[in-house]
């Protein structure tokens, strides 16, 4: 299945076998550090910068209805975001992972996300459409 939207990704997380924690991190865009004059202008149409991790969760599909929950919890934290990345860890049998399997992964993602690696993750905007960076 292709997913080109969260609730495509809702659908499949739901249909696996194994239970499954969907592991977000919101990313918010921003100038580089010691920005050229050209990246500033990029920037200013809103174009470039870097993505930098300013928040992270974790929620089982049955958590989650659609998109639009996902911003309306999002905005309670009070943290401004321009593009989520998600990943999925799944569970073993009947058995969930655990919180600290869940914590580690997160921190995997965001470092990876530091990196600039984002191939590994679905990258979705704030309307729950699939981004493609590059």
């Amino acid at each position: 299945m292709t997913i080109s939207r969260f609730s495509d990704l809702l659908e499949e997380a739901r249909r696996q076998p194994e239970p499954q924690r969907l592991l977000f991190v919101f990313t918010r865009a921003e100038l580089p550090d010691h920005p050229t004059e050209a990246q500033r202008r990029r920037f200013e149409r809103g174009e470039g910068g870097v993505l930098t991790p300013v928040l992270c969760v974790d929620k089982t599909p049955e958590e989650l209805s659609d998109m639009a929950g996902l911003l309306t919890e999002s905005r309670r934290t009070g943290v401004d975001w321009d593009i989520v990345f998600v990943g999925a860890l799944a569970g073993h049998g009947r058995e969930a992972p655990s919180d600290e399997q869940v914590e580690a992964q997160l921190e995997r993602m965001v470092e990876s996300l530091k990196m600039g690696s984002v191939e590994a993750f679905l990258a979705l905007d704030r309307q729950g459409e699939a981004v493609r960076l590059g």
